[in-house]
């Protein structure tokens, strides 16, 4: 299922709760790919974003866990404020700083958390005849700020989730796209099948780099036009 954890409140809303953690990435002597502070915050809190809001829910805060240092507490907040710009969103944000320690690796975690009716819930809703697309490519390590002409951008991902037809949403995470195609079928209780896509289908995808959507079939002209090369067609192998 979709990695999002869900909590009833009262009148038929949840809580809705995404994480997304980092780790050897950063500007310390043990971190395994270099990338500003600023730079890996706004990746996690990407991720953490784009599966909240992809399930239909409202992003009400969020949390950060700092295993950086103190001194990275600003720019890591910076990083966070940058993804929520970019999604149109503005929201508080706190969390706690490792400060008894020095560590010699980049660590952090970033928790969004909403609020959704459950009746709107956008999971297991792709109709039969729905098509597949994934757009972005799936990135990950050196390779994201080698090549962000290829990361999905979040202004594109917020005109996806707006447009009445596109259906689901799913960023695409390590387990990489054949793995959140499957997760997708059983929410809509389908058996898996095998999938065609001109992209790997087992590379890790790393920060959500690239999303799968599921479609109506008549509005392929429009969102071919809209996401560009950045579009990739998933078929369903019979």
């Amino acid at each position: 299922m979709r990695d999002v954890l869900f909590l009833p409140l009262t009148d038929g809303r949840e809580l809705a709760i995404a994480a997304d953690g980092s780790a050897a990435v950063g500007e310390k002597p043990g971190d395994a790919v270099y990338a500003p502070a600023e730079t890996v915050a706004y990746f996690a809190a990407r991720v953490a974003l784009m599966e909240l809001l992809s399930v239909g829910a409202e992003a009400s805060a969020v949390i950060l866990q700092n295993f950086v240092a103190d001194d990275r507490w600003e720019a890591l907040c910076r990083g966070i404020e940058r993804a929520c710009h970019e999604l149109s969103l503005r929201l508080p944000v706190t969390g706690s700083t490792e400060s008894n320690f020095s560590t010699v690796q980049s660590a952090l975690g970033v928790m969004a958390v909403g609020t959704v009716a459950a009746e709107r819930k956008r999971i297991g809703v792709t109709p039969e005849g729905a098509k597949f697309a994934v757009i972005g490519r799936p990135l990950v390590g050196p390779a994201v700020l080698a090549h962000p002409q290829w990361v999905a951008p979040l202004s594109l991902f917020v005109e996806l989730l707006a447009s009445p037809s596109v259906y689901e949403l799913v960023p695409i995470g390590s387990k990489g796209i054949y793995y959140e195609w499957m997760q997708l079928l059983a929410a809509n209780g389908r058996q898996g099948r095998a999938c065609a896509c001109p992209l790997p289908l087992f590379a890790s995808g790393g920060p959500a780099t690239s999303f799968l959507i599921s479609y109506d079939r008549a509005a392929e002209g429009a969102l071919r036009k809209q996401a560009g090369r950045l579009f990739f067609p998933l078929f369903a192998e019979r």
